[in-house]
């Protein structure tokens, strides 16, 4: 009876407590839901998203950044630290054995020899009895965890960076076609009044009026260029490549089509959205960090033991007279430090408050993107359309007056402003086609890249 109350006693004594508060997360208020979202079941993005967009070149892009691209790398690097030190820090939960052995020679006045040979071992354990060591342990392992919902966050964001970098990329090069398309009409129109002013049919002023035009079109294309230009350095650099071995094939914007998406409550969000989950992860961390400060107010409790065998002759050494056997255990608490430990345990709780602070943000900031992304879809989708048709009646108008000049019913002052207006709507058209796109990819974003914990397993 006596024993088994002393194995109890033992295992209370090495399993302890932990002391300080429980980890409760904090519960922000949540909207009911998303007032853009409109009707109709959820469509939550899924994985291989990006193929449906029909662009082979994006979805490649987009590969590339996720496995060469240089602030994923980091974000990977950077789990395997966290990795790392929740092994370092399950060390000190373990006892610390050591081995060792000696031999030493002696002589007094030249004629007697010492002889002294040892072989011993030692073991060491500190009583997490107050659990700083499981709160630390904690504490680490929740850094891990954020560590790991960082890294897909850090994903997430270099595929929407690859996706709308290149989508603008050709958005740059549609304005380009566009422009030396209307350089060429407006070389021709000007080609045909110059022969008209030397058979005496068109006047001066009406040359130098389209001439101007001409010159004021391919003034622009220069900067077109270099727009375009500036993109494919950008993909480089987010796919991790140098920019001079960079290549991006032609392609429009009209080419592609976005995909529907439509996000659930906003309470089913937040367990899509890494970056959310990266912060609740800090908080357990922050509260583990608070129970270690306070464990660190108690006693520490030490056991040391050795074993092991000693004798004058190495012969002897491991005969059953020979062996030593010691253990001792210790117990230590703090008096006085100057005020460390309560400074400490001061920080650890502004710390809590702060982290609080970040994770509720994180979660208005969910909503905020997703209201944002859908609001930007809505509308651009509308201008798109009402765009569309406004290049379709500028092309028809500019059709009518060329066939009016021709004939002489009008003169070149009504041609060039049905050129104006074409121009100007088609680079409407293109800049609401991406702007409708660049929101798709940001609904993408803001509805967590088709992101779960369980996937993450699942990996």
């Amino acid at each position: 009876m006596i024993r088994r109350l002393l194995a109890v006693g033992l295992a209370t004594l090495l399993a302890g407590c932990q002391v300080g508060p429980a980890f409760h997360a904090p519960r922000p208020p949540l909207p009911p839901r998303f007032t853009a979202a409109g009707g109709g079941a959820p469509i939550w993005p899924a994985r291989g998203f990006w193929r449906r967009y029909d662009s082979p070149q994006l979805t490649a892009l987009v590969d590339a950044a996720r496995t060469r691209g240089f602030s994923v790398r980091e974000a990977v690097a950077q789990l395997e630290i966290a990795n790392a030190e929740v092994e370092s820090a399950a060390a000190p939960l373990f006892p610390t054995i050591g081995l060792g052995g000696s031999g030493s020679f002696s002589q007094t006045a030249g004629v007697r020899d010492t002889h002294l040979y040892a072989a011993n071992g030692q073991a060491s354990y500190e009583v997490d009895f107050w659990g700083k060591t499981r709160d630390a342990l904690d504490a680490a392992r929740a850094n891990a965890a954020a560590a790991r919902f960082n890294a897909a966050t850090v994903a997430l964001t270099a595929e929407s960076a690859v996706a709308t970098t290149y989508l603008q990329a050709l958005a740059d090069a549609d304005l380009l076609r566009i422009a030396r398309r209307n350089l060429a009409a407006a070389r021709g129109l000007l080609a045909q009044l110059r022969a008209e002013f030397a058979a005496g049919v068109a006047d001066a002023p009406t040359v130098a009026q389209q001439a101007a035009l001409v010159a004021a079109e391919a003034a622009t294309i220069p900067n077109l260029r270099s727009l375009y230009r500036q993109q494919i350095i950008a993909l480089g650099t987010l796919t991790g490549q140098a920019p001079e071995s960079m290549h991006v094939a032609g392609g429009t914007l009209a080419a592609l089509r976005v995909p529907r998406l439509r996000p659930g409550l906003p309470s089913a969000l937040l367990a899509r959205r890494p970056d959310v989950a990266e912060a609740e992860a800090v908080l357990i961390g922050a509260n583990a960090n608070i129970r270690a400060a306070i464990a660190a107010f108690f006693p520490t409790i030490s056991l040391t033991g050795s074993a092991g065998w000693q004798s004058a002759a190495l012969n002897a050494l491991f005969v059953p007279g020979a062996g030593l056997l010691s253990a001792a255990a210790s117990l230590s608490a703090p008096l006085f430090e100057g005020g460390a430990r309560r400074a400490a345990l001061r920080v650890s709780r502004a710390t809590w408050r702060e982290d609080v602070a970040a994770y509720e943000a994180s979660v208005v900031q969910a909503f905020s993107d997703t209201e944002t992304a859908l609001t930007a879809l809505h509308y651009a989708t509308r201008q798109e359309a009402l765009a569309a048709r406004a290049v379709a009646r500028a092309r028809a108008a500019l059709a009518a007056a060329e066939a009016q000049l021709r004939v002489g019913v009008i003169d070149i002052g009504s041609v060039l402003t049905a050129e104006q207006t074409l121009l100007a709507d088609q680079n409407t058209l293109v800049n609401a086609r991406l702007t409708r796109l660049q929101a798709s990819v940001a609904l993408y974003k803001a509805l967590g890249g088709g992101w779960t914990e369980a996937a993450m397993g699942e990996k």
